[in-house]
């Protein structure tokens, strides 16, 4: 995997992201709450090991919840494509989020997300890998980049997308920068319960998946990632390539760092 650059303004710290493991469960913590819980290269590493470490036989479900009360995980850290300075960097940073995601995905394990505040960007893609979503009235879902970065999604990503919301609700939520409550996302069938103290009810959720038989959670998973996987890959490169290499993108990241408004150039 190769070496991603520093962040500008903060250096990422290994309990920006904490993994923990109590019996059959292991917790995973987005725990940068000053920055919205935004993920860091380093951080993304440490989900992978916490996949690793989520198939070990001792661990029966894996709870992905955050610090702070504002963001489960508000996208990618900005700061983290100030150090590209072409299409290459962005777009292979891409191609890493995206096995992450994959990764995700195949964790053997029934995965729970307690989600409270902002979920957006990477945040919504981490959020749905898991297999169950409990989130708090407070949540909001999106991924906003046609106004923040003026980035795109991966096909991989864009692909997960539309098997969870159709391409009306998906195309709405980017084409339009839109939020959606957590009630809304309840009533597509996103969300599977809205509570209060989302994580009393995620540890519910965690404690009754518990008393079931593991082989059945296990045999869904693995049939449902059978049914819905390609045969070939969707190549995307050209799309990436194009986006990330604009001048729009470069003028988006500046902006966003510097908080500057900017006019969109289609270029």
């Amino acid at each position: 995997m190769e070496q991603m650059p520093s962040l500008t303004g903060s250096e990422p710290h290994a309990e920006d992201l904490l993994i923990e493991s109590n019996g059959p469960v292991l917790t995973v913590t987005f725990n940068r709450p000053t920055h919205h819980n935004a993920m860091t290269p380093l951080m993304y590493d440490g989900l992978l090991r916490a996949c690793d470490r989520a198939d070990e036989d001792d661990v029966r479900v894996l709870l992905l919840r955050s610090a702070g009360g504002r963001s489960f995980v508000s996208g990618t850290d900005i700061s983290t494509f100030s150090g590209f300075t072409d299409s290459a960097g962005p777009v292979a940073f891409e191609r890493r989020v995206s096995g992450v995601i994959r990764r995700l995905i195949n964790v053997d394990v029934p995965v729970v997300a307690a989600i409270d505040g902002y979920c957006l960007g990477a945040g919504l893609a981490i959020a749905m890998t898991s297999d169950i979503r409990i989130a708090s009235p407070a949540a909001q879902f999106g991924v906003p980049i046609a106004r923040t970065l003026g980035n795109t999604l991966s096909a991989e990503v864009l692909d997960l997308a539309l098997r969870h919301f159709g391409r009306s609700r998906t195309t709405d939520m980017i084409l339009n920068a839109r939020h959606f409550s957590a009630d809304e996302m309840r009533s597509c069938g996103f969300v599977s319960e809205v509570h209060e103290d989302v994580s009393h009810a995620a540890a519910a959720v965690v404690q009754r998946i518990l008393r079931h038989a593991p082989l059945t959670m296990w045999a869904t998973k693995e049939l449902i990632r059978r049914l819905q996987s390609t045969a070939e890959s969707i190549d995307d490169e050209d799309v990436l390539s194009r986006v990330y290499g604009s001048a729009d993108f470069s003028n988006g990241v500046r902006g966003f760092l510097t908080k500057k408004d900017h006019t969109w150039a289609g270029h």
